[in-house]
């Protein structure tokens, strides 16, 4: 291993690695030698295998760094595949990284995990799955968080420039629950195969709540819940509204799922009604900033949205009032776009003692 630093004990080591700011402030697994090289033998893949450089400190991101922070996560080695794969999501140009990691705003990247991968790795999609208590949806998204920390070198008030940011740039990480959804899964939406396993990742803010309980002999209902759904996501006190033109998430709940595709919804019926309710005038606008409504009829309307595309929707949670929006930072060269990168579960590996006979 390059870099390698010493101490006289695990408990030493821990406070070294604070010293030196390669933590998130929380205490991590002490990166040994030994520790790593079964991360990076369970990724399939040779130790100095690069897969980018992560801004703003433009470090190379090469499987043995990315094993490195994903040990120190507490991350099993069977979840290094899932890691590899939101690393080369955020890597890819259409994610904005380097803007993303320097903006003010408070985007932290969102994790979804679709096909095989959730259950072969127990990613959370059920009640709590955004909470504590499940250790591949924390160590996954944690050890993505350290990469950004130790590959990209963001440091809060130095180049991480969030004015506050959110418990998510600890770990934001949640599994679609397929089985029990009434949609197909998001992956396929987004042009993979079902039997796929992906990871999408879109910076996004931390979760709003949104209460809805309606009527299910109301045929109106239908239509009240996309109201509601549209006002969290894209309200005046949003990016999405004032930037406009970036992506977001909707995390419907089980029954608040059940009441829109009941009522003939699919995934693309949803995002196109959430994409008609979330626009505003330049009226509406410019009362709370002018810049963004300084052209035009008073009574145009200001899509928050370019395509209904852009409005990722899943299911996931528990059963009840409440479902989830996450509204985003919508800047950066492609807007801090979502990316959707295929997870390899079978990755070739050679195991240690072994030789031909």
């Amino acid at each position: 291993m390059s870099g390698m630093l010493n101490a006289g004990d695990e408990a030493a080591a821990l406070e070294q690695l604070h010293e030196l700011g390669c933590t998130d402030g929380l205490p991590v697994v002490i990166p040994t030698p030994e520790r790593v090289e079964r991360m990076v033998l369970a990724s399939g893949q040779d130790p100095g295998a690069m897969l980018g450089e992560m801004g703003p400190a433009m470090g190379i991101a090469t499987v043995e760094q990315i094993a490195v922070n994903a040990v120190m996560a507490g991350a099993l080695p069977d979840y290094m595949p899932i890691v590899l794969a939101a690393v080369e999501a955020v890597l890819d140009p259409a994610f904005d990284l380097t803007e993303m990691q320097g903006t003010t705003h408070c985007t932290a990247p969102l994790i979804i995990v679709n096909g095989p991968a959730r259950l072969a790795c127990n990613v959370a999609s059920s009640f709590g799955a955004l909470g504590p208590g499940f250790r591949a949806n924390a160590s996954i998204g944690r050890a993505l968080r350290l990469c950004m920390i130790n590959i990209g070198g963001a440091r809060p008030g130095v180049s991480d420039m969030a004015l506050l940011g959110h418990p998510g740039k600890f770990t934001y990480c949640l599994a679609e629950d397929e089985e029990n959804s009434p949609l197909p899964p998001l992956h396929v939406a987004r042009g993979f195969a079902a039997d796929d396993s992906c990871v999408t990742v879109i910076g996004a803010e931390a979760p709003h709540s949104v209460i809805f309980s309606g009527d299910a002999d109301n045929p109106e209902t239908p239509s009240a819940l996309l109201d509601v759904l549209a006002t969290g996501l894209a309200n005046l006190a949003t990016n999405n509204a004032v930037l406009r033109g970036g992506s977001a998430v909707v995390v419907l709940n089980p029954d608040m799922a059940e009441t829109l595709t009941n009522a003939g919804y699919d995934r693309g019926a949803i995002a196109r009604g959430l994409c008609e309710r979330t626009s505003h005038s330049r009226s509406e606008l410019a009362g709370i900033w002018p810049q963004a409504a300084a052209h035009g009829d008073p009574d145009d309307g200001c899509a928050a949205f370019r395509d209904p595309d852009q409005i990722l929707v899943m299911m996931a949670g528990g059963s009840g009032l409440y479902s989830m929006v996450m509204p985003s930072w919508c800047a950066g060269a492609h807007q801090n776009s979502a990316v959707t990168k295929r997870i390899d579960l079978n990755p070739f590996c050679e195991v240690p003692g072994l030789s031909e006979h």
